[in-house]
C-alpha cells in the first residue's frame, strides 16, 4: 500500500520557517490531501540521511532550512539523486546577500531565536518598568536587577526606561520624608540599589520647570528650596542607612547614568 503524499520540513534548527511556508502552501490543497512532518535540529549528515531514507517510502517533497554548509549540499544533491522534490529555503537567500553585501554569511543555525530571545527580554523589562515605576508593587523588587532610589525629578523613570530597552528589569522608588520605606526593600541586596542624588540648586531649577509646564500656579513646596534641602537630607540618609551606591546625576545625562548602571549591573552578574 502507497503511503500517502507527504511534505518533510527539515531543519538545523526548530524549523519553524519551513514550517510557516508548507503549511501556506498545503492550505491551497483539499485538506488531508497530504501530511506534514517536521523534522528539527537535523545537524550532521547521518541525520539528514534518514530523512531521506524516510521521503523515499512515499511521494515526497522536503522543505528545508539548512546553514550548515556540508548538511545542506548532501540533502540537495541527495534530493536530485533519488528525484526527491525540494526546496531550498534559506540557502538562494543567503547566496544573495552574500552577494550583494561582500560579505559572507555566519551560517550558525538558531540565531533568529537568540534575536527573539533578545527582544522578548526587552519587551518583558519594559513592562516591569512600567509595573514597578514611582514605587508601584513593591513585592517585585525581588525580580529587578537594580531598583533606583531618589527624590522626585531626578530622572529615575527615563532611566529605567532607558535600561529597560537594553533588557535590564529596573524599579525606581521615590523618596519622601513623610513615606515609610517599603519592607521589602531591606530583603533586597544591596548590590541591586542605587541612590541618585542631585544639587539643590539644579533640582530647583529642574522643578521650577516641571511646575511652569504643568501651569501651576501661586507658591508650592514641591520648588520650595527649604523643602527640596530637607528632602535631600532624608534621601542622603536612607542610601546611608542602606550602604548603597550613589550617583550624582547633577551633570549626568539619562544616557550616562544609564550606561554606568548598566556597567553597574553586568559587573555583579558576572
Amino acid at each position: 500500500m502507497v503511503k500517502a503524499p507527504a511534505v518533510f520540513v527539515v531543519s538545523d534548527s526548530m524549523g519553524e520557517t519551513a514550517q510557516l511556508v508548507a503549511r501556506a502552501a498545503m492550505s491551497q490543497f483539499a485538506k488531508g490531501t497530504v501530511e506534514l512532518h517536521r523534522f528539527g535540529y537535523i545537524d550532521s549528515v547521518e541525520a539528514a540521511k534518514e530523512v531521506i531514507t524516510l521521503a523515499r517510502t512515499r511521494p515526497s517533497l522536503i522543505i528545508f532550512t539548512i546553514i550548515i554548509p556540508h548538511v545542506r549540499e548532501y540533502l540537495r544533491k541527495a534530493c536530485i539523486g533519488h528525484r526527491i522534490p525540494a526546496v531550498d529555503i534559506m540557502g538562494p537567500a543567503l547566496e544573495g546577500l552574500e552577494e550583494i553585501t561582500g560579505h559572507k554569511a555566519i551560517r550558525e543555525p538558531g540565531l533568529i531565536h537568540r534575536l527573539d530571545e533578545q527582544y522578548f527580554s526587552r519587551v518583558e523589562a519594559v513592562e516591569f518598568a512600567v509595573q514597578h515605576d514611582d514605587g508601584k508593587d513593591p513585592e517585585g523588587y525581588r525580580r529587578a536587577n537594580v531598583i533606583l532610589l531618589g527624590v522626585s525629578r531626578t530622572s529615575k523613570t527615563p532611566v529605567c526606561m532607558y535600561l529597560a530597552n537594553k533588557g535590564i528589569r529596573a524599579a525606581n522608588l521615590p523618596l519622601v520624608p513623610e513615606v515609610p520605606l517599603p519592607p521589602e526593600l531591606h530583603r533586597i541586596p544591596v548590590k541591586k540599589l542605587v541612590g541618585l542624588r542631585i544639587s539643590p540648586p539644579k533640582l530647583l531649577s529642574i522643578r521650577e520647570q516641571r511646575i511652569q509646564t504643568m501651569g501651576v500656579r501661586g507658591n508650592s513646596d514641591y520648588a520650595d528650596l527649604r523643602r527640596i534641602q530637607e528632602e535631600l537630607n532624608y534621601a542622603d540618609t536612607v542610601f546611608r542607612d542602606l550602604g548603597c551606591e550613589i550617583l550624582d546625576v547633577t551633570e549626568r545625562a539619562i544616557e550616562e547614568t544609564a550606561v554606568t548602571i548598566m556597567d553597574r549591573v553586568r559587573s555583579w552578574r558576572g
